[in-house]
């Protein structure tokens, strides 16, 4: 609707500022999770964090604090759907709101080959990446449109635009997971946004086991030349869990230093084991 009434404008700094907003960010505890765990936190934001294990849970939670912000930590399997509606529960039981909701936990395994992929790895790798959000968003939605409103950011991956054979199963989800940040995002609006962010290869801690030199040989072809500094995907974030994107639904944005328009879908150079798409071979 057309006002005729000026608006104020704010500052990029207010845009950006998360004060009084609580955060769900699951796979929370390391690598990109961690990160963005930290950047929400710094910009204002309360933090429920969640991963597997509890004691990291619990190690993430305190660094929220000693930034100055309320944490809570929980763990939970994000294959399971009981799991999941305790996590949601909990959160809303100690905050009383989630404005903000980061799907990140994500698991990639490996495999020789793609005929040598079992049904459980194909279970395990769609339910943890596909299933397990779907649910999520799906319990996190309907309680953000019944109250004030929310973001939710999907982070994908660019193997679900751009897949190579060693990481089918997974590239599967991704692609599904970009699906349904399209799909949300017409069901929850207007009050809820959802977006997704595709990182390229990200330097964690999980990225010390890759072959670097092989790696170094490959970023040559990407336009940025280099592996992401895993704030960098944080800012990415931050801008959709903000007010800075309050026009932007339905967007799923590549964060990769153009690594997607250069990498090889397979042939004699493909390696199985060694996916430069985000580093992912565990889930958190």
């Amino acid at each position: 609707m057309l006002s005729d009434e000026v608006q104020p404008t704010r500052s990029p700094a207010e845009l950006f500022d998360l004060t009084g907003r609580v955060a769900l960010v699951t796979g929370g505890t390391r690598g990109l999770g961690r990160s963005i765990l930290r950047t929400l936190a710094k910009a204002g934001a309360d933090v429920v964090v969640s991963s597997r294990k509890q004691e990291a849970c619990e190690e993430a939670a305190a660094e929220v604090r000693s930034l100055g912000r309320r944490a809570f930590a929980h763990c939970c399997h994000i294959g399971h759907w009981d799991e999941i509606e305790e996590l949601v529960d909990a959160a809303y039981e100690n905050f009383g709101k989630v404005d903000i909701l980061v799907n990140n936990a994500g698991l990639a395994p490996t495999y020789p080959n793609p005929q040598s992929v079992t049904e459980d790895l194909w279970d395990k790798t769609i339910a943890v990446n596909l299933k397990g959000p779907y649910r999520l968003t799906a319990l996190v939605g309907e309680r953000m449109v019944a109250g004030d409103g929310g973001s939710i950011v999907n982070i994908s991956s660019i193997g679900g635009v751009r897949p190579t054979n060693d990481i089918l199963p997974y590239a599967a989800a991704k692609a599904g997971l970009n699906a349904l940040t399209i799909g949300f995002a017409d069901a929850l609006g207007p009050k809820v946004r959802v977006n997704a962010v595709m990182p390229g290869p990200f330097l964690t801690d999980i990225s010390r086991n890759w072959d670097h030199e092989a790696f170094a040989e490959r970023a040559r072809t990407f336009a940025l030349r280099r592996a992401g500094d895993p704030d960098e995907l944080a800012s990415a974030v931050l801008y959709f869990a903000s007010d800075a994107s309050s026009f932007t639904t339905g967007a799923v944005l590549a964060v990769d230093g153009g690594a997607q328009w250069s990498l090889a879908g397979g042939g004699e150079q493909a390696e199985y084991g060694h996916s430069l798409y985000d580093g992912k071979r565990d889930w958190t």
